[in-house]
């Protein structure tokens, strides 16, 4: 699929999500198959971009893979400085957050809340477009209610403003991650626009990834959730795309290798303090099948020194072998 001047590896993209996908995270899941990652969002207000969360969330130059950074706000000027800043800083495409269904994000007409208002929605657009020189994206859902639908309508407001790919989560606000993703949505919207229409919401295995390209016709996959703990589904989707059979599940020295490395890059990316603290949910994502109890990770989270948090997943492992 393309994006602008952009070819990407392949059909397969790391949603943005907060808190989870920040460098390490994207890096990880471009080693394991992913085609693009786009950076968890950064806030429109130029007041949070020194801080060291806005920081962290940034890409950088010498990031591998294509380097797509997403904003939200609902300020159009704002959003516009915004999207120049991140390619100042390296960004080679700007995604738009209209899909966010955070109440601290909603109460600021950010996320999907702006799904409520398309009229503001056409000036962030254009207001974007027009101020910077790299594709745009834009990443929403199909309403702000079930009986408030209006995806079709955004996705032809997009097009007509410049926005060079579409991502569709199959839910709406109101529906938060509950229940069943919808496609219906997403392949009357890929029938009605001629832009890249990527779909999003519960792609959780190899044969759900198919049947979702086959349903809704779309030009590639956006997966979230499902990669947590699990960054090799990417391989795991694209080995099934290519060939119908399902790739072995990775042994669990592999998984160790994985999980102590990605710990790791953590610990190295945030200072131990803050990189053992974020560690936490990743290694409870990774061993939820494993330690179903959960009475490692309890422990595990009470650890406060990085390289015990390091020597408490060897011994695991060692236990579990």
């Amino acid at each position: 699929m393309q994006i602008g001047p952009y070819k990407l590896e392949n059909t397969l993209i790391v949603a943005p999500m907060a808190g989870v996908t920040d460098r390490p995270f994207r890096e990880l899941c471009l080693s394991h198959g992913a085609g693009m990652a786009v950076s968890e969002m950064m806030s429109s207000n130029p007041a949070m971009w020194r801080t060291a969360k806005s920081m962290n969330r940034m890409v950088h130059l010498d990031e591998k893979g294509i380097r797509s950074v997403q904003i939200a706000g609902a300020e159009p000027t704002l959003m516009a400085d915004a999207a120049r800043y991140c390619v100042e800083n390296g960004a080679q495409i700007v995604d738009i957050n209209m899909g966010c269904p955070a109440k601290k994000v909603n109460k600021k007409l950010a996320g999907s809340a702006l799904l409520t208002r398309p009229d503001i929605i056409e000036q962030i657009l254009k207001a974007v477009v027009s101020a910077v020189d790299v594709p745009v994206t834009l990443k929403t859902r199909t309403g702000w209610d079930p009986e408030n639908k209006n995806c079709l309508q955004i996705a032809k407001l997009a097009e007509d403003c410049g926005i060079q790919a579409l991502a569709l989560h199959g839910r709406t606000r109101a529906c938060m991650y509950k229940g069943e993703a919808e496609y219906d949505s997403i392949r009357a919207v890929k029938e009605a626009i001629s832009i890249p229409v990527i779909a999003n919401g519960d792609i959780d295995t190899p044969q759900k990834a198919k049947h979702v390209l086959e349903y809704t016709g779309a030009d590639a996959l956006m997966i979230g959730r499902p990669a947590q703990g699990r960054p090799w589904i990417f391989r795991e989707i694209q080995h099934y795309l290519d060939t119908g059979e399902e790739l072995a599940a990775p042994p669990m020295e592999e998984v160790k290798a994985i999980l102590l490395g990605h710990v790791q890059e953590l610990h190295q990316f945030y200072g131990e303090l803050k990189g053992l603290r974020i560690a936490r949910k990743h290694v409870g994502w990774y061993l939820k099948e494993h330690d179903v109890i959960g009475d490692f990770r309890r422990t595990f989270n009470a650890i406060e020194d990085a390289n015990q948090q390091i020597d408490a997943l060897q011994d695991y492992f060692v236990n579990v072998a």
